[in-house]
């Protein structure tokens, strides 16, 4: 089968590489139709490489159609239109059963000290082949895949896999009170998603913050308060307290991670780091790497004294210089983690089925074939060509 696979920084190629084929009594063999290129999939691209080996197949936010299951699957069968999320997550476990399958039991990464296993996501996260393929191999048949009705195009379910849940996640954490007002910093694929589910429950003032024309220009259509950051570059701050009685935000939504503008320091600590041997990168990331902060310190700044800071870009630094004193003095909450998919795939379900009040149906910018996703990880990375949300299609 063709696959996207990781060759180095910046180096991502398509290749024919072997078949995936049945493992276990309960795994499936999905036929994929199609697969998101997600904005953590840039920090493989471009950070995370001591965690990469050469030929790993990327990518974990695909859909398709059950083409082979194990003797012992029941809950699918062949021809089953199904998505994939990209938690690998046994969803029989005390940490599934929490609805926190982000860090199931079953997969735990216990030789990296990390949750649960994903997808095409490094081996700090079990080094799993990905769905930027033709075919991927699911486990836990009966209880992982999401079956999704027959009908409307791919582009109305693949979300469900990651963006949607992801985002919704974000707002849920956010936990904006009745009346209140959010910050979504970053309007990417998961902060512009954000946005418009906020808005979609209820939240009136919401602001978005980025610094892309074209990603602003979206969001101001989404009937979202649009900051460019270019126009504020200092202070960023002050613009949202004027459109918020001088408090700041009651929520703030930290949809950017680790590779935030601004952070010049940490920039450079990410080359050096980059120029390593991998022997020697991996555990000096692991022990004493550094994030550009620049996001998570503007929403610290932006959140209202009594706040909470909502932290779905992803971060992993474990030497990140933290402003406790200020976090503590204005009584900051602080809510993070990898999204749990299946958590909240009941109340996001209905909403695909029943019609398309999250304007999923023209999300992605971008459709491609898979031969095609070099280029469009350039592009991607680049921020050029009006690209925000890029699908492939095998």
């Amino acid at each position: 089968m063709r696959a996207v696979t990781w060759h180095g920084k910046r180096d991502v190629r398509v290749d024919t590489v072997p078949d995936p084929r049945i493992q276990d009594p309960t795994d499936v063999i999905v036929k994929i139709t199609s697969s998101g290129i997600c904005g953590s999939d840039l920090h493989l691209y471009e950070v995370l490489g001591p965690f990469l080996d050469e030929g790993d197949i990327l990518g974990h936010e695909p859909m398709g159609v059950v083409a082979e299951v194990g003797p012992e699957v029941t809950e699918v069968a062949v021809g089953d239109r199904v998505v994939v999320p990209f938690n690998v997550s046994c969803g029989t476990c005390f940490m599934c059963g929490q609805g926190l399958q982000s860090q199931c039991e079953t997969t735990q990464v216990r030789s990296q000290r990390s949750g649960a296993a994903l997808f095409g996501y490094t081996k700090l996260y079990g080094q799993v082949p990905g769905g930027q393929a033709e075919y991927l191999r699911v486990p836990f048949g009966n209880t992982l895949p999401i079956k999704v009705p027959e009908g409307p195009a791919d582009d109305r379910f693949v979300y469900l896999s990651d963006v949607l849940p992801t985002a919704w996640q974000a707002v849920a954490y956010a936990d904006v009170p009745k009346g209140g007002s959010l910050t979504v910093l970053g309007l990417g694929p998961i902060g512009a998603m954000a946005a418009r589910i906020a808005r979609y429950q209820g939240v009136e003032n919401v602001i978005g913050v980025d610094l892309v024309p074209e990603r602003l220009e979206r969001a101001r259509k989404d009937g979202i308060e649009v900051v460019d950051l270019k126009a504020h570059p200092k202070n960023l701050t002050e613009a949202v307290r004027a459109l918020t009685d001088g408090r700041g935000t009651d929520s703030v939504i930290d949809a950017v991670g680790m590779e935030a503008h601004g952070s010049p320091v940490a920039k450079v600590a990410h080359q050096a780091v980059g120029l390593l041997p991998d022997a020697l990168a991996a555990p000096f990331m692991k022990t004493a790497g550094v994030d550009r902060l620049g996001a998570l310190h503007a929403a610290i700044d932006l959140v209202r004294r009594g706040g909470t800071i909502s932290l779905s870009g992803v971060y992993g630094g474990m030497a990140d210089p933290m402003p406790m004193l200020t976090m503590f003095d204005k009584q900051v909450q602080l809510r993070m983690g990898q999204a749990n998919v299946w958590r909240w795939v009941p109340q996001i379900l209905p909403l695909l089925v029943d019609g398309d009040p999250l304007g999923v149906d023209d999300f992605a910018t971008h459709r491609v074939s898979l031969e095609e996703a070099p280029q469009a990880y350039a592009t991607f990375q680049a921020k050029q060509d009006g690209m925000i949300k890029t699908l492939l299609r095998p």
